[in-house]
């Protein structure tokens, strides 16, 4: 129901962008965010957008480098990831929620969504 793409292998400073299909019962989620894992570390945020009113937030760490934006019909999500650090490598996983929350910080944890889907490796070398 969710389908991550668009990883890779790219240098320092260069660009990937990701892309998540959402379809199913997930189609009708309330938000859709992007998280990362590295190696020997805890899933973190780095961006969602609402899919009611749009609006958008971004982890520090990601903002101005990385752009996340939708297209409702033909329901994708999009990770456009600009001034790629060594730092920005790991498995990075888009996740609906089904919940709906006045405050966007809700789905600054993986605790706010209930769908995952599989993860796509993005690794930068220096």
């Amino acid at each position: 129901q969710l389908q991550a793409s668009g990883g890779g292998l790219v240098q320092a400073g260069g660009s990937l962008r990701l892309s998540c299909a959402v379809s199913g019962r997930t189609v009708s989620n309330s938000a859709t965010g992007w998280f990362r894992q590295a190696p020997g570390k805890e899933r973190e945020f780095v961006a969602v957008i609402r899919w009611s009113g749009g609006s958008i937030s971004y982890a520090d760490v990601v903002k101005g480098r990385f752009t996340i934006s939708r297209d409702n019909d033909k329901n994708f999500v999009y990770l456009q990831m600009n001034s790629l650090k060594p730092e920005d490598t790991a498995v990075y996983y888009c996740a609906a929620s089904a919940t709906y929350n006045s405050n966007i910080y809700y789905y600054m944890s993986p605790g706010g969504y209930r769908y995952w889907g599989q993860g796509t490796q993005v690794t930068v070398s220096s």
